[in-house]
C-alpha cells in the first residue's frame, strides 16, 4: 500500500542518504503560489547536502514517500487537501482521499519506508491550560514508539514548552540541542528552558542513532533541536507581546480544540506583519540543511 518513489527506493537500497519532509507546510502552512516555491526550495536544499528528498503525502488514498513535481503541485494547488495526522491515515486510505501529512503521519510513513531522518519546522506538544483541556499533540505519543531522527526548531512557542519537555521525558523520547544548551522556541533561538544534552556535529548525531540501534531499547525517536539563527529569529519582545494578545483573543472568541493552533499562528503572522512566517521559514530551511548533513553522516557510518 505504501508507494515509495523510484528515486527514494533506489537511494535506500544503495544506502544513500534520504531526508523525509512533511507536506502540511505546503498545503496548509503557506499561501499560493509561495507554498510550491518553498516546497521545491526545501527539496533542492536537501539535494545540495548530498541527500535525496522524500516529501510525504497521501494522494487518492495512496500514502506516498517521495513526490514528483506534478504531485507536489497537486498538494500545493488542489482544493480539498485534508490535513492528516497518523490516526487519520486508515480513514484517508479507506476513503481514497488526498491529504497532507503532519509530523506524526510523516514520521510514521517515513519509518515504514526505511527513512531514518526527518526535517520539519516545529513539533506539536502540550497545549497551554492542559490541566483543563487535556490537549496534547499526537506527535508526542507517535514519536515515543517510532525510531526516527527528527530535526526541528523545538516546539511551537504557542504551546507549553516546559510541560512538553516533561512529557517527552516521561515518554522516553531522547532530546538534544544542536550546538545549544537551551531548547529552541521555534520562532525564537532560545525558549528559556535548558536541555540535558548537546550535540555539536552531524557525526555526533549519527553516533547517537547507531547507539539507539545497538542498545535495542524501545523504538523511540531522537529529537535534534536546532535553533533558528538569532539574526533570523522573531524579535523576542514582539513575540511576547503579540502572543499574549493572541491568547487573549483566542479566549475571547471562544476558539477551542484543533482550531486553537491555526488561530494563534494566523494571529502571529498578521500582527507581526509576516515576521513570524519569515522566522518559521528560516527555521525550516536550517533544519532541512542540517537533516541532509545528518543523513549523509548516517549513510556513511
Amino acid at each position: 500500500m505504501l508507494v515509495v518513489s523510484e528515486e527514494v527506493r533506489e537511494a535506500l537500497a544503495a544506502g544513500r542518504p534520504v531526508v523525509a519532509l512533511e507536506s502540511t507546510i505546503i498545503a496548509h502552512g503557506l499561501p499560493r503560489p509561495r507554498n510550491l516555491q518553498v516546497a521545491l526550495e526545501l527539496e533542492d536544499a536537501v539535494r545540495q547536502e548530498g541527500a535525496v528528498p522524500a516529501t510525504i503525502a497521501v494522494l487518492d488514498g495512496q500514502p506516498r514517500v517521495g513526490l514528483d513535481k506534478e504531485q507536489l503541485e497537486r498538494v500545493a494547488n488542489e482544493d480539498g487537501i485534508r490535513k492528516l495526522g497518523h490516526r487519520d491515515l486508515p480513514l484517508a486510505v479507506g476513503a481514497g482521499v488526498s491529504g497532507a501529512t503532519t509530523v506524526s503521519a510523516t514520521a510514521l510513513l517515513a519509518a515504514q519506508a526505511g527513512v531514518r531522518v526527518f526535517a520539519t519546522g516545529g513539533l506539536g506538544g502540550v497545549h497551554r491550560e492542559w490541566t483543563v483541556t487535556q490537549d496534547e499533540s499526537a506527535d508526542l505519543g507517535l514519536l515515543a514508539r517510532t525510531r526516527i531522527t527528527v530535526v526541528c526548531a523545538g516546539v511551537k512557542s504557542i504551546l507549553d514548552v516546559p510541560a512538553t519537555l516533561q512529557r517527552l521525558e516521561t515518554l522516553g523520547v531522547a532530546v538534544a540541542g544542536y550546538g545549544t544548551t537551551h531548547f529552541p522556541g521555534f520562532y525564537l533561538s532560545d525558549s528559556g528552558h535548558p536541555v540535558d544534552w548537546t550535540l555539536e556535529s552531524p557525526g555526533e548525531v549519527a553516533a547517537v542513532m547507531r547507539a539507539q540501534d545497538a542498545l535495542d531499547g524501545p523504538e523511540s525517536a531522537l529529537i535534534v533541536a536546532n535553533p533558528v539563527p538569532e539574526a533570523e529569529q522573531l524579535d523576542p519582545e514582539l513575540h511576547a507581546r503579540v502572543l499574549a494578545d493572541a491568547l487573549n483573543a483566542c479566549e475571547a472568541e471562544g476558539v477551542s480544540g484543533q482550531a486553537v493552533t491555526p488561530f494563534l499562528l494566523g494571529y502571529l503572522v498578521r500582527h507581526t506583519e509576516g515576521a513570524s512566517l519569515s522566522a518559521n521559514l528560516a527555521a525550516v530551511r536550517g533544519n532541512v540543511r542540517l537533516a541532509g548533513r545528518i543523513a549523509a553522516a548516517w549513510a556513511g557510518a
